[in-house]
Parts: structure tokens; sequence; C-alpha cells
């Protein structure tokens, strides 16, 4: 098998949810909605880039968020992979990896039932990984060949 037969297409976006509202994560956290409206809100206005990490390894960025914004469902993304992404990039075309994850600080946070309800965050990343701590929180649709992908309202892939 040649190593272009191996290798994950050049141009690779994808769609999915990094947080899924009212949903306790493996850690005993919910994230309310409106948890992430006014760290979105200075990013846009700021104009920063939020990076795509693999595995939230700080030193390996793999690509860039293009979208992130709440919806009825959660914190919705469209990233694209860079062309250096490698092995993330092949997991991800070939279906091995689709959990995502997000980094943050919290703002405001109330305890609740052996955990916390994230009211407030400060996002710092996005991260495509292996086991996320919301389980509901995938990659819901892939592109390889540059074409539109869904629009925010759309329903997530459950």
């Amino acid at each position: 098998m040649s190593a272009a037969a191996t290798s994950a297409p050049a141009e690779l976006r994808f769609a999915g949810y990094a947080a899924v509202f009212g949903k306790r994560d493996s850690g005993g956290d919910v994230i309310v909605p409106g948890a992430f409206a006014e760290t979105l809100a200075a990013r846009k206005e700021a104009g920063v880039r939020l990076p795509l990490l693999w595995q939230h390894r700080t030193g390996q960025r793999i690509g860039w968020v293009e979208l992130a914004e709440e919806d009825r469902h959660g914190l919705r993304v469209i990233a694209s992979l860079s062309p250096g992404a490698g092995p993330a990039a092949k997991a991800l075309a070939e279906g091995a990896v689709n959990g995502l994850s997000f980094g943050y600080r919290v703002r405001d946070a109330a305890p609740q039932g052996g955990g916390r309800e994230l009211r407030s965050v400060d996002l710092i990343e996005v991260s495509l990984v292996t086991r996320p701590m919301q389980q509901l929180a995938r990659v819901h649709y892939v592109d390889s060949n540059g074409g539109r992908l869904a629009p925010a309202n759309s329903q997530p892939v459950s």
C-alpha cells in the first residue's frame, strides 16, 4: 500500500459539538446555556482565533476553529485541520477518533450534585480527543471534499 493511500485528505473539515448543555460530564460538571456567550463575544470582538488541539496538548495545534457558537443543543463548532495534522487527521478521516472537548477557565459556577453547574467560562481551546469528558460531545460531520458544512440550526447526529 502506498503512502498516498494511507494518508488523510489534504483538506479536512468537521462540524460537531464540543459541549452539550444540561448533561453531566464524567467529572460531574454540567454546562448551562449562555456559559460561552461572554467569551465568544470577546473573542469575536478582539479577532482572536480559537485553536484546535490534539488531545488537549498545547504543543500540538492541529488546526483552527472556524466557527464556535451556542445553539439550543450546546457549543457547536466547525473546524479545519492544518495540512500537517498527520495522525490526528488520519484518525478523524477514518472515524477512529470523533470525540470533542474544550479547554477553559471557570468564571462562574455553583456546586451541583458532586460537580458544578458551569454558568460562565473562558474558552481557551477546542480539542479533538479519543475520550471526551462529555460523552455526547462528538464530531457529527466530516468533509474532505470542500463542501458546505451543515448550517448552525441543523440537528446534531445522535
